[in-house]
């Protein structure tokens, strides 16, 4: 950054208070303008005001989804860099987050120096991924996987999706309910 020059502006968009605010103090740090926002309504309007060239948005926010989100701000600048975060990781949703403008998609919980890499576009070298544990999935897992990935084909409609694996409704409610099965 050049002297006189402003410093890049970041959006953290989390309904988690807590893990919100650690992340817009550490961006801070960093050299960054940095705002928060709790909610997907909050994150649109302060994104209009600030016109941020980075965002970080959870996948789950209490008014909708962080994929809508990522849209909007897209939209708004087509050059920003926008990371998803999400506790609930899957290929289905890591897919649809990159299609509808995401630049990186990091699972929870990711902390300031991932989200800097996710920025810069920078990958981890094998032997780290590795030792993160990136493995086979389990069975549960896979399962997991493949019905986030037809509940995102369906556009979360559940009726849809349920008759697509061929479960009832309230079945697929229920295991949509429950945590995701650790990788």
């Amino acid at each position: 950054m050049q002297p006189g020059e402003a410093p890049p502006s970041v959006l953290v968009v989390d309904d988690d208070e807590p893990y919100r605010e650690r992340l817009v103090r550490a961006f801070g740090r960093h050299g960054f303008a940095a705002h928060g926002a709790a909610s997907a309504q909050e994150a649109l309007e302060r994104a209009r005001e600030l016109r941020p060239g980075y965002a970080v948005i959870d996948l789950r926010l209490p008014d909708g989804s962080g994929l809508e989100v990522v849209r909007e701000l897209r939209a708004l600048d087509a050059r920003s860099t926008l990371v998803v975060l999400t506790g609930y990781g899957s290929i289905a949703t890591a897919v649809e987050a990159v299609r509808r403008g995401a630049t990186h998609y990091l699972t929870k919980p990711a902390d300031v120096d991932d989200i800097l890499l996710a920025f810069a576009g920078a990958t981890l070298p094998e032997g780290e991924e590795a030792a993160r544990g990136h493995q086979v999935p389990s069975l549960a897992r896979a399962e997991w996987e493949h019905i986030q990935r037809v509940l995102a084909d369906c556009g979360g409609n559940i009726s849809q999706a349920a008759r697509l694996l061929r479960i009832q409704r309230r079945s697929l409610q229920r295991k949509l309910a429950k945590h995701p099965v650790p990788k």
